[in-house]
Formats: structure tokens, sequence, C-alpha cells
């Protein structure tokens, strides 16, 4: 999308130069002119990129812009993980056991694809379980909303990124156009990225790919998600064929804090790193970074694949847990090294104690199947709230234990 940009969104009211407050106090400014003129005056620009008046009309005439997304654009994190933290929900037994289960299922579209692009069937799956949950949420309206009233709203109304915003409306509507999709099957996240692996409009158009051979590229497709995206790590990324994301090491005494920059894995073991669970280097080759993201816990030896996940969004945390989970489906271990202050991960029976004793005394955690979402964490957090708990909305060991007291 840069794919980053999906997270962030803006919408804008129907009139004038009417402001919309949304929540928390923020406001958005609209545009100059009300939503109907702009709609009218956009139509030329969607001309000039190839999009008839007919398909234009089908998908703009009568729609709404989404004003829900001012909130959601303006709104800062409920809550503030920690690394461990962060990890552990993403990393979860769910997630790593659903993982093990569709890389046996779709295990001829891996091979594939890792035949084709050169992309690691593994970081293949953490992706597709960070992204969509192994496509669990793809058209779930908890989750996802119709992406042309999201995406009118944020080229009329937001007035700090309109041009890029502009651009994706473009994007979506050429799509339309060229018959690859309608939009009622484009459905996503508030900010306009869908599909299995969650692309953006312009990556939709540019880096997708009709993988399963029916004529269309969609997201919505399985096959055509995953060697998108796996196309989009390799001409994007700079993703390598035959290397790992990285290594946890072992960091010597007179190491820790003073050592920077690139070198290769030999060169870092001349200094005295060592793989943390005691293996061997694979590829002494393999350019290197060291990473140690929090002071006092594991620290990594990154490579080239790791910046490439991270193309598909510049976070430290969120490249790391795709990793991590595509090492567990792998069938490696947690990391060897502690986090300072962290759990062990909490397995589904826990996760659904905790569920269900929170729902038992009144907070409402919207189900309770073992898989923490927004709706569980603010039960947590209300919790811990009325019991003297710092109000992190960790479903932790910490809570579990309080929760068994009671």
């Amino acid at each position: 999308m840069t794919l980053v940009s999906r997270r962030i969104v803006l919408a804008s009211l129907l009139g004038g130069t009417a402001t919309l407050l949304g929540a928390g106090g923020s406001r958005a400014q609209s545009s100059r002119l009300g939503f109907l003129q702009w709609v009218e005056q956009f139509r030329s620009r969607a001309r000039a990129r190839g999009v008839s008046d007919a398909t234009y009309t089908r998908v703009m005439s009568g729609i709404k812009p989404d004003t829900s997304v001012y909130a959601l654009d303006r709104a800062q994190p409920e809550f503030s993980e920690e690394v461990w933290q962060y990890l552990n929900r993403r990393v979860s037994e769910w997630r790593i056991n659903t993982g093990r289960a569709r890389a046996k299922e779709h295990a001829a579209l891996f091979a594939r694809i890792e035949q084709d692009y050169g992309v690691d069937r593994h970081h293949m799956l953490g992706l597709w379980g960070m992204e969509s949950a192994f496509g669990d949420v793809v058209t779930n309206p908890r989750h996802m909303r119709p992406v042309f009233p999201a995406l009118a709203a944020l080229a009329w109304g937001e007035p700090r990124r309109r041009a890029y915003w502009e651009k994706e409306l473009l994007n979506a509507l050429v799509i339309v156009e060229r018959g690859w999709s309608n939009p009622t099957e484009m459905i996503g996240s508030w900010a306009g990225a869908m599909g299995h692996t969650q692309w953006m409009p312009e990556v939709w158009l540019n880096i997708g790919v009709d993988y399963d051979k029916d004529g269309r590229i969609t997201p919505f497709s399985l096959d055509d998600a995953l060697a998108g995206s796996a196309r989009y790590l390799v001409q994007r990324g700079r993703y390598r064929r035959g290397e790992a994301w990285g290594y946890e090491v072992r960091l010597p005494p007179a190491l820790r804090g003073a050592a920077t920059g690139q070198r290769t894995i030999a060169a870092w073991q001349k200094l005295g790193l060592a793989r943390a669970d005691g293996k061997a280097f694979p590829r002494a080759n393999e350019q290197a970074r060291l990473a140690t993201p929090v002071r006092g816990g594991p620290s990594f030896l990154v490579t080239q694949n790791f910046f490439a996940i991270r193309s598909y969004n510049p976070s430290f945390n969120y490249t790391l847990a795709i990793a991590h989970l595509g090492d567990r489906i792998r069938g490696e271990g947690p990391f060897v090294q502690p986090f300072p202050g962290g759990e062990r991960t909490m397995t589904i029976a826990e996760l659904q104690e905790i569920q269900q004793r929170l729902t038992k005394a009144g907070f409402d955690t919207g189900g309770t199947d073992g898989r923490i979402g927004p709706d569980t964490m603010r039960a947590v957090a209300a919790f811990q709230r009325k019991v003297g708990l710092e109000p992190d909305g960790y479903p932790g060991l910490k809570v579990l234990a309080r929760l068994r007291q009671m």
C-alpha cells in the first residue's frame, strides 16, 4: 500500500462545509463541496482513469459516506500492549493450531507459491493468520464493511491525505470497470483493505495475480490473495528465496549494546553470537542485523526477509509476530529467552475460562471461544479496574488467578 495505509481512515458528512464530531471530541473537516456535488465533480477524474460513466453511476449513485470512520481514525488505541503481550495474543494456541491445519489443507497451493515466488509457506501462513485469522474475518460484519462508502468519505472529507484516498477510490473504481469485482463484494476494513491478506485497491490493481485462472483477480480468492501477497513480498519487499527471516540469538556480555550495522552470519559468529536454541546457523553468508526490541529481552539477527515482511506493515512487533507465528506453525518452540515481566502464552482452555468467569461476573466478553478480541479486552480492563489491577486489558495469568479467587 503501502499496506500500512489501510490502518488509517477518515469519513465526512453529507452537507457543505459542516464538520463531524467524532468519538472523543475529535473533528474532521469535510470538503467545501456538499457530498453529492463532490461525487458529480469527481466523475471527470474517474473518466480520466478509464472508468465509464455507466460504471461510475452504478457505483457512486446514491452512495452515502461512511461517517463512522472519523472516530476510528481519530481514536487513540484503547490498550497499550507490552511486546510480550502483543506476541502472546497473536501467536496464540488457536492461530498455531489453525495454521497447521490450513498448511495441510492447502499444501499443494503453498508448494506452488514456493516454486513460483520463492516465499516460504510458513511466512505466508504467518501473514495470512495475522491479516485475516486465516480468512475467518474476511466477510464478518463485526470486522468488515463496504469499502466504497469508506473510500468515498475519505476522498471527499480527509483534509490531510485527501490525494491518497482519491487515488485509492479511483483504483477501486477501475477494479469494478475491469469486471474483477462489484461494490457488493468489496467488503473490507474501515481503511478499505480487503480479502484474505487485506489488499488495498492499489495492491489489488497492480500486484494482484489471477492465480486460480478464473479470468479475474481478487483477494477474496485464497489462491489469488496468497500469490499476490507473495509477489508483493518479492517485488516491493525484495524477499530472498531460501533464506530465513532471522534467528533468536544469545549475546555475549561484551557485545550488548555495542554492535550495529549489517554483517554476514559468519561475521556475527566471530563476534561471539550463537543461536539461542543451540542449533547451528544454516547459512553463514546471510546478511543480518542485530535487533533487541526490549532491553533485557531476547535478541534477534534479522535478515532481508524480515524487512520484506515488514514492507507489508512497518511495525517491528507486527513483523516479529508474523515470523514467530510461522515458526510455531512449522513446529518450532516459543522464544528461548523471556521478555522482562512476561508470561507464557495462555491456552485456549484458559482463555475460555477467563471469558466464562468474566461473563458470569457481569462483564460482556462477546463470546467464550478462547479468541481474544476488543470485547474481551474491554471486559478484562473493566474487571481489572474493579479489583484494583492495572487496566491494561490483557487476559493473562494474573487475571485468571484473581477471577478464580472470586
